[in-house]
């Protein structure tokens, strides 16, 4: 019974085997899932330093980016703008053509000009680049015509050449479509008002309209525009002006040049570190009312870094100072404007002074358009340079010439000394 029993309870060499296998198996089993657990963990790991390595690496590289920016904003200005503009008028259209364009750049540099004044926003109300202001897109009012605004820019830039961006104000068909609500109305039909030429207007007491301007002119700096140019800034002077009915400007409040110098005023202080000009009609230079449409030139002296009269002879009546033909005397025109525009500006500042406290604003330099086309006499070099003459010595600042088709190659030559 004994052995019997001893057999019964003795060790199976199988088992036994079977029991290493088992043993052997687990332990490379656990060795397996420690590797491949360390293996894991140190991936995650890794992907995390990683991560925040890039994280950082972003971080610093926006930094970078951004001082980047900064300093490119900075430089997209001409680091060293002239004091005296000499410029040429520039449609959106003619920059469409890079011949054109490099002709404009070698007709300023041989004939020892300075500047271009270019339109990005005409008479048609479109804003002539790829801007991507909202307001302007929500009315639909970007059409691109200049093809890249900016290496337009810096080509010029690139030859010495100061740009202003040319701003149609208040004449805008586009935002009078897309907002009647600010626009001049029919009192006959209710419809959009429109002068001779068939365009809609926009009330100028509208602060929204105000500062839809504003934000374009901002715009405009910032892809580096040197200067930003203000025309039609003034009531309409043309159509059946007895038939416009204004949303917002009421007569039985205030004048026109109540309402234009609040316009004035607008720009300046919503416009305060870019250099900004306005133009006025060559006849605000002498009357001393607002000409029926709120242009009186002392309400731009303090708003303004440049008043920009359009003292083109040809539009001047016959009779003016004693001409039959004011076209005819660019030189006696030119000169009786400019000296009244300076001698308004002098007694300006006189009364300034006597009756100011404190910091005084700085007064603004008159620099006017001058004729540069065919209406009523035939203007070559010598007519356009008896206006250059007669402006400097009656004591303006440069001054702009404006030829609607360009085409400036017979007429500015030997203007500059």
């Amino acid at each position: 019974m004994k052995e019997n029993s001893l057999s019964k309870n003795k060790v199976n060499p199988k088992s036994i085997t079977k029991f290493i296998l088992v043993v052997i198996f687990i332990i490379g089993l656990g060795f397996l899932v420690t590797f491949i657990s360390s293996k894991y963990f140190s991936e995650i790991g890794n992907y995390e330093i990683e991560f925040l390595d890039t994280r950082n690496k972003n971080e610093v590289k926006m930094e970078a980016e951004k001082e980047t920016i900064e300093v490119v904003e900075i430089d997209k200005k001409l680091q060293n703008p002239p004091e005296e503009v000499k410029a040429l008028y520039v449609t959106a259209w003619s920059t469409t053509l890079p011949d054109r364009v490099d002709g404009f750049i070698d007709l300023i540099k041989k004939e020892k000009l300075n500047a271009v004044i270019i339109d990005v926003k005409d008479y048609s109300g479109y804003i002539a680049y790829d801007i991507e202001n909202e307001t302007v897109l929500k009315y639909e009012a970007k059409k691109v015509i200049i093809p890249d605004v900016d290496d337009l820019i810096q080509k010029f830039h690139d030859n010495d050449i100061y740009v202003i961006a040319r701003v149609t104000v208040f004449q805008d068909p586009i935002l009078a479509v897309a907002r009647p609500d600010l626009a001049i109305k029919n009192k006959a039909t209710g419809g959009l008002w429109k002068d001779n030429s068939g365009l809609a207007w926009i009330d100028p007491a509208s602060i929204e309209a105000r500062d839809y301007i504003v934000e374009i002119a901002k715009d405009a700096s910032e892809r580096g525009f040197d200067e930003i140019n203000f025309d039609y800034i003034r009531f309409p002077s043309d159509g059946r002006l007895s038939q416009m009915s204004f949303p917002f400007y009421d007569s039985e409040v205030q004048t026109k040049r109540e309402a234009m110098k609040e316009v004035f005023e607008h720009f300046r202080e919503n416009l305060p570190d870019l250099v900004i000009s306005v133009d006025l009609f060559g006849l605000a230079t002498v009357n001393k009312d607002d000409l029926g449409i709120g242009q009186t030139i002392e309400d731009a002296f303090e708003n303004f870094d440049y008043i920009c009269p359009m003292v083109y002879p040809s539009h001047y009546a016959n009779g003016f100072i004693g001409f039959q033909n004011p076209a005819q005397h660019p030189y006696e025109v030119v000169k009786y404007s400019i000296n009244h525009a300076v001698e308004r500006l002098e007694a300006y500042r006189v009364a300034q002074e006597e009756n100011s406290e404190g910091q005084k604003k700085s007064l603004a330099k008159i620099r006017p358009w001058l004729q540069a086309f065919d209406i009523g006499a035939v203007y070559g070099p010598n007519m356009i340079r008896a206006q250059i003459d007669a402006s400097n010595e009656a004591g303006g600042v440069g001054w702009i010439l404006w030829n609607a088709s360009n085409r400036y190659s017979t007429r500015v030559v030997n203007l500059v000394d």
